[in-house]
């Protein structure tokens, strides 16, 4: 089944895929092989060139980049994935509910909806944060509940569009039930779109904790978060380029990644 779901992607989708697997895999490696501390501080070593003992050099307190570079793409793939295994099983859930029942359900999931894109996702996320500063989960949980509207209009649409179709009848006047009715029609009407959303919610994910981070309103010192070690690095960029350059070349790479992933499978 993956081979074949992997045969049907396009070559830009392989190629998102890759970035991705490379990241992924670095972030992984690092933690299992690797020897140093991401906030282990060494001010003799501060700005240390890559090379040697220290492969991608170290940053303003000697700590060690590869750590802090692995710690930090560890952090956003945690977080895009479960913001987008949140998201969508809300959104898609309620957006199938909605189109299903009709009536006051319907009515009121998209008063819900229509309340929460009165105000723009970044500022939402900003709020909540700034609720609880340096929260993980809050930033997650404010995240996932801007996310999860996309996913609600878009399955909503594309459910009410089917759900009086010629199959879905047949289906019913047969005696099957709505798991059967969902699995059978509705999901594979709906996956791709999902699957698209998902890929475009990861992107946005790691984007929306760089931008809080980088205005402090994110994860707190010393975490290892791409964003907040931008804001660090930056007014080191005369001094030491390469060090600043790194965090900005991870998230441009995981963005691009997840991008070419939500492009439509050929």
């Amino acid at each position: 089944m993956i081979r074949y779901w992997f045969i049907r992607l396009s070559g830009a989708q392989r190629l998102g895929l890759a970035v991705l697997l490379a990241l992924m895999l670095f972030a992984i490696a690092e933690s299992l092989l690797g020897h140093h501390d991401a906030a282990r501080q060494a001010l003799q070593n501060r700005f240390a060139l890559p090379g040697g003992e220290h492969l991608l050099g170290t940053d303003q307190f000697g700590r060690s980049m590869v750590a802090r570079m692995a710690a930090a793409v560890r952090l956003s793939f945690i977080l895009s994935i479960s913001c987008v295994v949140t998201s969508a099983v809300i959104g898609t859930g309620f957006g199938v509910w909605a189109a299903w029942r009709g009536g006051w359900v319907d009515h009121g999931l998209n008063f819900l909806v229509n309340t929460i894109l009165a105000l723009p996702g970044l500022v939402l996320v900003l709020l909540c944060a700034a609720l609880v500063p340096g929260s993980f989960f809050m930033l997650y949980f404010a995240i996932a509940m801007t996310l999860w509207v996309e996913y609600f209009r878009i399955v909503r649409a594309s459910v009410l569009s089917i759900i009086n179709g010629p199959q879905i009848q047949s289906s019913s006047m047969l005696g099957f039930g709505r798991w059967y009715l969902f699995r059978r029609h509705i999901w594979p009407s709906i996956q791709q779109d999902v699957f698209t959303l998902a890929a475009f919610g990861a992107a946005t994910s790691v984007l929306t904790m760089a931008s809080v981070g980088f205005v402090y309103v994110g994860l707190k010192p010393p975490a290892s978060e791409l964003g907040l070690m931008i804001v660090e690095l930056f007014p080191y960029y005369a001094d030491a380029p390469w060090a600043l350059a790194q965090p900005l070349l991870a998230l441009f790479m995981m963005v691009l990644g997840f991008n070419l992933l939500a492009r439509k499978s050929s």
